[in-house]
C-alpha cells in the first residue's frame, strides 16, 4: 500500500493502518489498547508504525 494512504488511514482509523502495515501482532494489539485509552496516542503510534 502507498505510504501516503497509510498515513491518512492512520489518522482516520489507526488500528486498520497498523493492520495493513504489520498484520496481526503486538503492534496491532498495542495500537488497539492505545485507541481505547486515548485516541491521540493511537494515532501517533499508528503513524510511527506506518512510517518506520
Amino acid at each position: 500500500m502507498n505510504k501516503t494512504v497509510l498515513v491518512i488511514l492512520a489518522i482516520l482509523i489507526p488500528p486498520l493502518a497498523v493492520f495493513f502495515k504489520s498484520g496481526v501482532g503486538k503492534d496491532l494489539l498495542i495500537n488497539i489498547l492505545l485507541c481505547f485509552v486515548f485516541y491521540i496516542p493511537g494515532i501517533i503510534h499508528a503513524i510511527w508504525v506506518t512510517t518506520k
